[in-house]
């Protein structure tokens, strides 16, 4: 039997953006991503591509991504990716989220093991490039 897979929120040790709308983190910042609050978002300003960096406190085997994103602010082609050598990223997973307000759930092909991971947003629902995200959560397994 397979373990459970669960949020791996509490093994967050750092998060960062590529930017913050209007640079008003304190309205748009990305302590938003994790709050599960409705009414708060990390809001991009605009550009691409837009970026989140997520390092975990411990190895964590990852299994899948749940976002949702304001509708007409939706990243149309994402990456995950970690870090490799030279302090490039290197990609592990793609996935293509539908321009809807609804969370998506998006299942990796295989679990990955990694410490630090980068979901990378190349394109934009937007015209301007920016994302919108109420809620990120990553599921899996600390090692």
């Amino acid at each position: 039997m397979a373990a459970p897979i669960n949020s791996l929120k509490k093994n967050i040790l750092r998060t960062r953006v590529s930017s913050v709308l209007n640079k008003d983190v304190k309205q748009f910042g990305k302590q938003y991503l994790f709050d599960d609050d409705d009414e708060t978002c990390w809001n991009s300003d605009q550009g691409t591509p837009q970026w989140v960096i997520i390092d975990f406190n411990q190895a964590v085997s990852v299994q899948e991504i749940h976002v949702q994103f304001q509708g007409g602010f939706v990243g149309k082609s994402c990456l995950l990716e970690t870090p490799g050598e030279n302090n490039d990223y290197v990609q592990v997973f793609s996935f293509q989220p539908q321009d809807s307000n609804q969370t998506q759930i998006f299942h990796l092909t295989e679990s990955v093991k990694l410490s630090s991971l980068r979901i990378t947003f190349d394109q934009s629902t937007d015209f301007f490039g920016r994302i919108t995200i109420y809620k990120l959560d990553i599921l899996g397994q600390a090692s």
